[in-house]
């Protein structure tokens, strides 16, 4: 687990013991101190530390007093303070002073780990709700797992720090969003930020699911369960243990399969066709749809409690036409993967026209960034080149009406490498804003840092 904890105690036994014990559960960046003046130097220094178990009773320093320290210097850090004395007067006094548990030694496993669970789990949930209130968004702990995902939009941006914070953890996930909004790419990528990376990530569509084969496909069967069952077979929920299984189009599940669904949510186990032994899974759901199912609850096609039970966490895509910054940079890495993909040895810098440039970022993509894949590849193709024109661009593309350039281009500048097209476009809105950078932040659908970045690369203040 991506958590970081500190443990104050001058008990070196009772350190080491506690040590093992988060180590074995799965917590790996603990520090440990003796001294409580060290860890308070430790915990002014550190950029974050998300749990603090300091004891009560120490020389030098109070537990109260380290208490007193943490929630001022990093008060999105939850303490749990540890006692051997059972004082209902001062575990009042440490609550008030902003403890999330008080903890009587000695102290189970179970107990301990449980409330550094749920201590972990309040300060992922603050950490999201906090994220709709900043102006700006803090960096990804694992950019590697998100960078399939290309975007400088502010919006989508927090989304992708909302999703790590929910890989953390292993509730349910529910992914909306239009069809080709990169619904199945984020929840590839949560599982890559998660615990569960190094095991199995698998994707299911939901609609080609027919209920005559769903309990098969789903809790597998036994030998000779049914005609043609010639051997033992595990079902989905058992290939994905410990792992993360992706249902997709989840709104287009029959409803009389939504409660079987349901009561493997709520119970985490399971029955084989065939057999009568109960079996359970660790397995991460996440599920994902394009349909609004609220809307379907109530005509009565979707279970409400199923869909409270899969609305764990909630993350919405916005379409491509409500982030139209992102397009230059989706247009370059599909450019990057067409030649990856391809045996030919052609030059990779392209060059687009400034009207086709115009056509493509005109365009609302009812398709979405699906749709923009499809039409630079087709484009690619017809060229056979890396060149780009108005002409090798979907006739119903050029019926839309383009913004005008804010500068003409003779027959030999309109042919530009496509940073150059990007780098022309952010200025013409740069300019026509008076040089505002937040309303053409805003206008592009960027991120104002990333504004910033890209205008001070330019040369231009």
């Amino acid at each position: 687990m991506e958590c970081s904890i500190i443990i104050v105690d001058d008990d070196p036994v009772f350190l080491e013991s506690i040590q093992r014990v988060l180590n074995i559960s799965g917590y790996k960046n603990i520090s440990i101190y003796q001294n409580p003046l060290e860890a308070a130097h430790f915990i002014e220094k550190s950029k974050d530390v998300d749990v603090a178990l300091i004891d009560i009773t120490m020389p030098g320093m109070s537990g109260i007093e380290l208490l007193e320290l943490i929630k001022t210097t990093q008060p999105q850090t939850e303490c749990i303070v540890l006692t051997a004395v059972d004082d209902i007067r001062v575990a009042v006094k440490c609550l008030k002073k902003g403890a999330y548990d008080y903890l009587v030694k000695p102290i189970s496993t179970e107990d301990l780990v449980a409330s550094i669970n749920r201590s972990v789990e309040k300060k992922r949930l603050m950490d999201i709700v906090n994220i709709g209130k900043s102006l700006t968004v803090s960096n990804l702990t694992n950019p590697k797992a998100f960078e399939p995902i290309v975007t400088g939009n502010l919006t989508v941006q927090r989304i992708l720090k909302e999703s790590e914070l929910h890989a953390f953890s292993s509730m349910p996930i529910l992914i909306t969003g239009g069809s080709g909004t990169g619904k199945e790419l984020l929840a590839w990528a949560i599982h890559a930020a998660s615990s569960r990376a190094k095991s199995r990530f698998v994707p299911i569509n939901m609609a080609a699911i027919t209920p005559s084969l769903f309990d098969a496909e789903f809790f597998g069967h036994t030998k000779g369960a049914f005609t043609g069952a010639a051997y033992e077979r595990e079902g989905y929920l058992e290939y994905a243990d410990r792992g993360t299984l992706f249902l997709d189009e989840i709104g287009m599940l029959p409803l009389e399969l939504q409660g079987k669904l349901l009561r493997f949510l709520q119970e985490g186990e399971f029955i084989r066709i065939g057999s009568n032994r109960i079996r359970k899974v660790n397995v991460r759901i996440i599920t994902a749809t394009n349909i609004n199912l609220e809307k379907r609850i109530e005509k009565n096609l979707f279970r409400k409690d199923l869909y409270y039970r899969l609305k764990g966490g909630w993350l919405h895509l916005p379409d491509l036409k409500d982030r139209k910054g992102d397009i230059p940079l989706l247009i370059n890495k599909f450019i990057d993967e067409f030649y990856d993909i391809s045996d030919r040895k052609i030059e990779t810098t392209c060059t687009i026209e400034d009207e086709a440039m115009s056509n493509l970022m005109a365009y609302d993509y009812p398709g979405n960034i699906r749709e923009l894949k499809s039409v630079v590849h087709s484009a690619l193709n017809l060229t056979q080149g890396c060149y780009i024109s108005k002409a090798f661009l979907p006739k119903n593309m050029l019926k839309t009406k383009t913004v005008s350039a804010s500068r003409q281009y003779s027959a030999s500048e309109s042919l530009l490498p496509l940073e150059l097209t990007e780098k022309n476009y952010i200025l013409k809105v740069y300019y026509q804003m008076d040089k505002n950078k937040s309303k053409t932040a805003e206008v592009l659908g960027i991120d104002r840092k990333t504004l910033g970045r890209k205008i001070k690369s330019y040369g231009v203040e």
